[in-house]
């Protein structure tokens, strides 16, 4: 279960005055993944699904890592890019 600053942070990733790279998007959605559903145990999209494949690989590159602190990187992560 998210923590309340889990989820405040979650809603302010919504917010933020600049939208972040590609490559830190890429990085929220996997620690946001991880945090809530934990270990990516879905099968890898398609050839054609471009997107799909950038996310699924950035979700089970950080396989292993725990929900807690994935939490905990997705909230430093969310306070770094709000300064």
């Amino acid at each position: 279960m998210p923590s309340a600053e889990f989820n405040t942070a979650a809603e302010e990733v919504k917010t933020l005055a600049q939208t972040p790279s590609n490559d830190v998007l890429l990085e929220l959605y996997a620690l946001f993944k991880q945090a809530t559903v934990g270990d990516n145990t879905t099968d890898r999209p398609g050839v054609f699904d471009m997107k799909g494949k950038a996310k699924w690989d950035a979700w089970t590159k950080i396989k292993g890592t725990s929900q807690e602190d994935a939490e905990k990187q997705y909230i430093a992560l969310v306070q770094k890019l709000k300064n």
